[in-house]
């Protein structure tokens, strides 16, 4: 059985491999790989050329998974996305051409873009790792894991996810620009032919993780506990996004789940077997911003999500 300080030298190695590739997205590595040990799905919102599909190319390559990827269009369709049975005139049968959510890793690229007919296609595939197709079910990976990508800064023509589907994505990755020092190194390596894709590409970049060995590494943070004080802490913080005078609609039970779940993994990550405020704090942004809905009156005076969690982490008291 895989200890937590095993899990911690694995996370830390596959850090290191995917840090071969990535320039600067260290959150964003470890808010991905948070995503995949507790078998969920996450958002990531960027504007284009910030590495989001290298990122999820890379740490398939990583963790020995098959990575896939779906532009989404005004005009996709949900057969597009699942796949459908097409009939051979040979062999006067059926056959099954699967569609690219038979993969381990899916990279859903603006998926706002895309109607909601064939945003729900993915609903079936993300809840319980199945596909119907002509009333035939099949199974995906139990490692399959859905990466939605949604562009920040072009909402004409888009189509708003619904709460439903974006209250089963765990976290939502923001992923914003490198630092200088990073886009310097970038601009280094460019000049020097060892491009990010590059380093992608080669035979040095490393197997750290298996996939099909995922779910005994999950077991080892079922050993990270957590008090009944921070338990009442993240009710606490959750129940309060229902009270709060700006939001129209607050965090559900699933939220909470979300928060003991990513905050667990956390501590694991960093070779402790109990949970602080700390690990609570660092992953409540991503775990709450994209289930809350302001009130419109308070977004037309320019109040954010962000700001609205910082209120009600200040009205909450911090357990001792």
């Amino acid at each position: 059985m895989t200890t937590l300080s095993e899990l911690k030298q694995k996370l830390s190695d596959a850090r290191a491999e995917i840090a071969r590739v990535i320039i600067g997205q260290e959150a964003a590595v470890d808010l991905a790989l948070i995503t995949i040990l507790a078998n969920s799905h996450a958002l990531i919102e960027g504007v284009p050329g910030i590495a989001k599909t290298l990122l999820i190319r890379t740490i398939g390559k990583v963790i020995d998974c098959p990575a896939g990827r779906i532009q989404f269009t005004p005009d996709l369709m949900p057969s597009d996305i699942t796949g459908t049975n097409v009939f051979n005139l040979q062999h006067n049968t059926f056959n099954l051409v699967k569609g690219p959510v038979f993969t381990g890793l899916l990279l859903a690229d603006e998926i706002n873009r895309a109607p909601a007919k064939t945003q729900s296609a993915l609903l079936q595939c993300m809840q319980e790792r199945q596909v119907t197709i002509d009333s035939e079910t099949y199974s995906l990976p139990h490692y399959f894991t859905v990466f939605a990508t949604q562009n920040p800064i072009e909402y004409e023509g888009t189509y708003p996810l619904p709460e439903a589907q974006k209250d089963r994505f765990l976290l939502k990755i923001n992923m914003g620009y490198p630092d200088e020092q990073s886009e310097r190194e970038l601009a280094r390596r460019t000049l020097s032919g060892e491009t990010p894709e590059k380093a992608l590409a080669s035979d040095d970049l490393r197997t750290v993780i298996e996939a099909d060995k995922l779910p005994e590494l999950r077991q080892a943070f079922q050993a990270v506990t957590v008090s009944d004080d921070l338990v009442d802490y993240i009710l606490k913080l959750v129940r309060g996004t229902r009270r709060h005078s700006a939001i129209l609609v607050g965090a559900g039970p699933r939220s909470t789940q979300a928060l003991l779940l990513s905050a667990r993994i956390n501590a694991a990550m960093e070779d402790r077997d109990f949970v602080t405020p700390d690990d609570i704090k660092k992953l409540a942004l991503p775990v709450l911003e994209h289930r809350l809905i302001l009130r419109p009156e308070f977004e037309i005076e320019g109040t954010t999500v962000y700001e609205v969690i910082n209120q009600i982490f200040e009205a909450v008291a911090i357990p001792r």
